[in-house]
């Protein structure tokens, strides 16, 4: 089931270093997978869900699956929670409505150390864990449409 599946990887630029090594474990799974893919970024996670409509919206049936990377870290207000609950739901939602292959790698952390041991290749590799979710989900829509609707 793994041929021909081609990945849209978005990275939040908020934290660069971050995102580059986020997006390092995703390039990393998707050449393991050979899955082919295309990176664009956008300036934070709340701006990953309309990155994600505007390649559906544009790109109809460019992508089979999406990677999403970014992370929040939490600070000393709220914005963290907002950030990190709207993204997640309007993620959540589109990828329900559209029947999306999504793997999600936004890191949502209280402290940089925390984020980094998640986003490290060496160490927790979430890029790579979301770009193997949005493939095994690619797979999985493909054989729910082989199957089709029970008769």
């Amino acid at each position: 089931m793994s041929a021909g599946r081609h990945l849209l990887v978005i990275d939040a630029r908020f934290y660069e270093t971050l995102a580059d090594e986020l997006c390092r474990g995703a390039i990393a799974a998707a050449d393991a997978a050979n899955a082919s893919y295309e990176r664009v970024s956008v300036p934070g996670v709340l701006e990953i869900p309309a990155a994600l409509a505007m390649a559906l919206e544009l790109q109809p049936g460019r992508h089979d699956g999406f990677v999403l990377l970014g992370c929040v870290i939490r600070g000393e207000t709220s914005h963290y929670d907002i950030v990190a609950v709207q993204s997640a739901r309007t993620i959540s939602d589109l990828a329900v409505s559209r029947t999306l292959a999504v793997g999600s790698g936004i890191l949502t952390v209280e402290t940089q150390a925390q984020a980094w041991s998640r986003a490290r290749v060496s160490e927790g590799d979430k890029g790579g864990t979301a770009a193997n979710a949005a493939l095994a989900m690619i797979d999985l829509r493909r054989r729910m449409a082989a199957i089709g609707p029970e008769d």
